[in-house]
């Protein structure tokens, strides 16, 4: 632990006092003489606050809906070399989570506080916000982002890609910005304000306005801007180090690449779902990413068994995967981009990267036959019959991972397979294949295990204490003048160093729209949610093992990593203990009132006729 901490102190320095007082340049008082006139009045200049030394840049990656068990990374067939690399060159942390939805992930990692406590406990969006302090979708001023933080520290910031928390009333060229990127502190934004978009007519912003597309792959697009965003600053201040948020629209849904890229699986999932999950399981104890005694959990009872399909099926639903699977290499590849830049401008061995392998687990949102495109019925896409569904998508198989492929995504049995080892998946906070997440972190200067594995427990919101932490950065009581709110993530940093140190952040809650958990000390106790049938449940209840009995259930993770074992009738008092804590949680966190699935379905369809 000293080892590491010492490196960062020797590579950065001594803080200024103007940093250790957290003054912000804006609010340092006049410290001359103002008097009646020049000659008996004395000049004062506030100098901008620069970052010590040598300070590392600093890399947030986050990538959209892709699963713990995709990656070659973490053992996945679907390869990823720059991750890899970057793996093997730093840390692969196999028990950090998110939050199971996007919004409240990404809200979570850019303030280090829990999603609701900063009001995401939905999305930005009209149709899932709610007038409550933990749910209205805006983050408030107390509640600073990285971006402020090392803004106010010397230095520059920027953001590309989805950012996801500009509410839908504050989305337009009027504004106002103080939601937007550029009012939470990042300089320069270049991507989309919300939660999905077409990567070749995407809904593009730069700055403060909307842009027109170049016709280029988004993830292009937004690599291209990072790059210059970088070149741009060094060449101006090449000592002053920066900090980006890269964050693609990939892998998320609607799930479109060039042919080259969703070609290159061609054939190579033909032995279906199944398979995958098996030889993935093997791979993943092979690199010690899971426990040797682990098992596999069962295939989910509604998804059927590979073998059992028909000629056709499995033909239409082998191609949805090897798109996507073309879809993430291709994401590895843009990456690279950046990555190989960085080394071409000897920036490479200087940058603190943390790579987030998806702000979800996989998506269960293409329903259990998958979606190509949006149509006058895509709304009741999920509603079809398998017959009726597969004649659709037969229609239109041409057109998977292709621009056409509005709305592309692969069908339930993937999603389980792109989780493994895991159960259920995104939308399910009380499920590890909901919350469950790979993390990567890169900085050669000093991490000397490289290729280590990290088994500590963590979250989401401890990525921005970790990230102050090793920059020797305190969090500031004030940012531009108005208090900040507790953080409650935990630094990671004493991980970097000590592989066997226990974990340091001991409890965590989960609730998204109904569905729940509470995690303390390697015990978790979790709650799922069933919605009705007459609100879109008839189609979306695919996290149940028996529908018919929802209740809490208890697990022992140090025992039972992946959630196969109910110990709630074994051990009730540990369970009471577990749901007292979560009331306690829900209290200091702003989740009351609790709104689920059915709330929403319910503000949708008051919306719809106003």
């Amino acid at each position: 632990m000293k080892k590491i901490i010492n490196t960062s102190l020797f590579l950065l320095g001594t803080l200024s006092a103007v940093q250790g007082q957290n003054i912000t340049q804006q609010q340092e008082p006049f410290k001359g003489v103002v008097g009646t006139n020049y000659a008996n009045s004395k000049e004062s200049w506030v100098d901008p606050i620069k970052a010590p030394s040598n300070a590392p840049n600093v890399i947030w990656i986050l990538l959209d809906d892709v699963g713990f068990g995709a990656s070659s990374t973490f053992g996945g067939l679907i390869n990823t070399p720059t991750f890899d690399s970057l793996a093997n060159n730093g840390l692969r942390y196999t028990n950090f989570h998110t939050a199971a939805i996007c919004a409240p992930t990404r809200a979570a990692l850019l303030t280090g506080r829990n999603h609701h406590r900063v009001h995401e406990g939905g999305f930005s969006h009209r149709w899932s916000a709610f007038g409550f302090p933990g749910w209205d979708g805006r983050i408030p001023a107390d509640k600073g982002t990285i971006a402020e933080i090392l803004r106010e520290q010397g230095y520059s910031t920027f953001a590309v890609g989805k950012y996801g928390l500009t509410p839908d009333q504050d989305a337009t060229d009027a504004g106002p910005f103080d939601r937007w990127p550029s009012g939470k502190g990042f300089e320069h934004f270049f991507g989309f304000l919300g939660s999905a978009t077409d990567q070749y007519e995407p809904d593009l912003v730069e700055d403060n306005a909307h842009v027109t597309p170049n016709g280029k792959h988004l993830s292009e697009q937004i690599t291209d801007k990072a790059i210059s965003f970088i070149d741009r600053q060094k060449s101006a201040a090449p000592d002053k180090p920066f900090f980006l948020y890269y964050a693609p629209g990939a892998t998320h849904s609607p799930h479109q690449v060039e042919a080259k890229w969703r070609d290159l699986y061609k054939g190579k999932f033909d032995k279906g779902w199944d398979h995958y999950r098996e030889q993935v399981f093997k791979r993943q104890k092979e690199l010690g990413i899971i426990p040797a005694n682990a098992n596999l959990p069962a295939r989910n009872p509604n998804i059927k068994d590979w073998d059992k399909l028909s000629a056709d099926q499995k033909k239409v639903y082998a191609r949805f995967f090897e798109v996507y699977a073309g879809y993430l290499t291709y994401t590895d590849y843009e990456v690279s981009r950046l990555v190989n830049h960085l080394k071409e401008i000897n920036q490479l061995d200087n940058t603190l990267i943390f790579v987030i392998l998806g702000d979800n687990g996989a998506s269960k949102e293409g329903t259990l036959y998958g979606t190509i495109k949006r149509s006058p019925t895509a709304a009741l896409q999920q509603d079809l019959s398998e017959e009726e569904a597969l004649k659709v998508n037969l229609a239109n198989f041409d057109l998977i991972g292709t621009p056409q492929a509005t709305n592309g995504n692969y069908p339930l049995g993937w999603a389980q397979a792109a989780n493994t080892p895991f159960k259920y998946w995104k939308q399910d906070a009380h499920a590890e294949g909901g919350t469950r997440n790979p993390l990567i972190v890169f900085y050669p200067k000093s991490i000397q295990d490289k290729g280590g594995i990290r088994n500590q427990y963590g979250h989401v919101n401890d990525l921005l204490p970790t990230t102050l932490e090793f920059l020797n950065i305190k969090a500031p009581a004030y940012i531009r003048g108005i208090k900040q709110d507790t953080i409650q993530g935990t630094s990671l940093l004493y991980s970097f160093a000590e592989k066997n140190a226990p974990s340091r952040h001991s409890v965590q809650y989960y609730y998204i729209f109904g569905s729940r958990a509470i995690y303390k000390d390697g015990w978790k106790a979790s709650l799922a949610f069933k919605i009705a049938d007459g609100k879109g449940g008839k189609s979306r209840n695919v996290s149940f093992e028996d529908p018919n009995h929802i209740d809490w259930q208890l697990f022992n993770l140090h025992e039972d990593f992946n959630e196969q074992h109910d110990l709630a009738k074994k051990n009730p008092a540990k369970l009471e203990e577990l749901k007292a804590l979560f009331e306690e949680e829900a209290k200091k966190n702003n989740i009351y009132p609790y709104i689920t699935w059915d709330d929403v379905a319910d503000r949708r369809n008051t919306l719809s006729k106003q």
